[in-house]
């Protein structure tokens, strides 16, 4: 896959699996736009990046000014916009007696207001290219799983989404897809309250959990991301890939 030319704005590239796809991206030739809420991470991501250096514009896409910048600043430096990556997430724990409308409306924000916002912004520069959109969702969008309700309802949100805009935008030219990481080692669960002990005891229990027998890594979901993002992908759209080593089609107990 050669994607030399290809102007790609990355959100949540800090760190995780938005800093491993862009590295993904980088190793292709495609020019870069990365944007996270450190600006210090997104720099550290950036001098790891091979080929030309990408373009860094920090910010928090939870706000709408942010979201605008944003776009707009990757636009006057590239000129155009090939492909979307929405990767900025949070996840929060609880059920629907211990999850606050707090919680609920700051996971909603991060992980499918803050989507439909810039892909909203973004869809007359992926027509003009012909381009497209690869949202990451989680095996949370196809499965259902207890502690986690906000999340989970998000995520389910990210799916229809993709599904929706899929549809809207197919005969334009642009294809919007999306990814379903299972268990993947990144910061997001210590992000969201797991201690050391926690964790470390979650990513073991992933050995029953995942049909592969093991938790995911970041540069795996990025493999599967450029994929959609690139024209190896070009009759695929409305998607939704699993790569959760399994995790989606299992009933564990």
């Amino acid at each position: 896959m050669n994607l030399a030319g290809k102007v790609v704005l990355i959100t949540g590239a800090s760190s995780g699996i938005g800093a491993a796809t862009a590295l993904k991206f980088s190793q292709l030739g495609a020019s870069l736009a990365l944007s996270g809420r450190k600006v210090d991470n997104l720099n550290e991501v950036a001098k790891q990046c091979t080929g030309s250096a990408p373009f860094v514009v920090a910010g928090d896409i939870t706000k709408e000014a942010d979201t605008e910048r944003i776009l707009k600043a990757t636009i006057e430096k590239y000129g155009k916009l090939d492909v979307l990556v929405n990767n900025a997430g949070i996840i929060e724990t609880g059920t629907i007696e211990t999850t606050s409308l707090e919680q609920f409306d700051r996971v909603m924000n991060t992980n499918i207001r803050s989507v439909y916002h810039l892909t909203m912004l973004a869809v007359p520069h992926l027509v003009k290219s012909q381009g497209n959109v690869v949202n990451v969702s989680s095996v949370n969008g196809i499965r259902s799983f207890p502690g986690v309700l906000a999340y989970n309802i998000s995520k389910i949100s990210v799916d229809q989404f993709t599904r929706c805009v899929a549809l809207e935008l197919a005969a334009k030219g642009v294809r919007v897809n999306c990814v379903n990481p299972g268990v993947t080692v990144t910061n997001l669960h210590k992000r969201g309250g797991m201690d050391e002990q926690t964790y470390a005891k979650f990513l073991e229990h992933s050995r029953n959990t995942h049909a592969m027998g093991r938790p995911g890594q970041a540069s795996e979901v990025a493999d599967a991301i450029v994929f959609l993002a690139s024209d190896a992908s070009s009759f695929i759209t409305g998607a939704s890939l699993p790569v959760d080593g399994g995790r989606h089609a299992m009933c564990p107990r």
